[in-house]
């Protein structure tokens, strides 16, 4: 698929890195243009300019800082509609860097400030719990997850992607859960900040249980 990144960064780098690996056509995008031609280069990605991305792609990868996420959609012509009809990847928390402290509105996510920046496109909340490393170096087990988004093609299109950098994926239901997702970030690294692994605090389940 053609893929395009918004954002520079280390997910974003290592995210590029892995989906040019399973082969598809990957384009980043950053303010910075010296840093989207070194992401590129790092990546094997091609690197465009913030305005023309949504021409050449399928669809899209939201990759900054929270703080970040309002200037880069408007840079990319999100609020005008350039990214309608295409699936919109949000792995970004909110959260109080240390503390996981969301910084929304109560009952509210940031995937829904995503999705009111870019009207038409399909929200899918994913990939916001693992770090870059897990993309560049995989766990030989495969990791879940957790996903959810309203349009049930877009979320069929990310878990096929999230399936090609070695993931399992694993749909919560629609963007009203986006809360709840974002609020279990807050959990892991308030944990992770105080020197607990995360994974201790969750009981393990020897089998999944039955559906009803």
């Amino acid at each position: 698929m053609r893929i395009g990144i918004l954002g520079t960064g280390t997910l974003a780098t290592a995210l590029a890195t892995a989906w040019t690996r399973a082969g598809h056509d990957i384009s980043i995008a950053g303010r910075s243009p010296q840093r989207t031609d070194a992401a590129a280069n790092m990546s094997g990605a091609h690197a465009r300019q913030l305005p023309d991305i949504a021409d050449h792609v399928d669809v899209v990868l939201l990759c900054v800082h929270w703080e970040g996420i309002t200037d880069i959609l408007t840079a990319a012509g999100a609020p005008a509609g350039t990214l309608a009809g295409k699936p919109l990847i949000d792995p970004t928390n909110a959260v109080d860097h240390g503390i996981g402290v969301l910084r929304t509105d109560p009952g509210r996510a940031i995937a829904h400030h995503v999705a009111d920046l870019a009207p038409g496109a399909h929200v899918v909340k994913a990939l916001h719990l693992f770090p870059s490393t897990q993309w560049t170096t995989p766990a030989p087990t495969p990791v879940t997850v957790a996903m959810c988004g309203d349009d049930p093609e877009a979320v069929e299109i990310v878990g096929s992607l999230v399936r090609d950098i070695g993931g399992i994926p694993a749909v919560l239901g629609g963007l009203d859960r986006a809360r709840q997702l974002e609020e279990v970030a807050g959990f892991v690294i308030t944990l992770a900040f105080a020197a607990v692994d995360p994974q201790s605090a969750i009981p393990a389940v020897a089998q999944p249980l039955p559906q009803p």
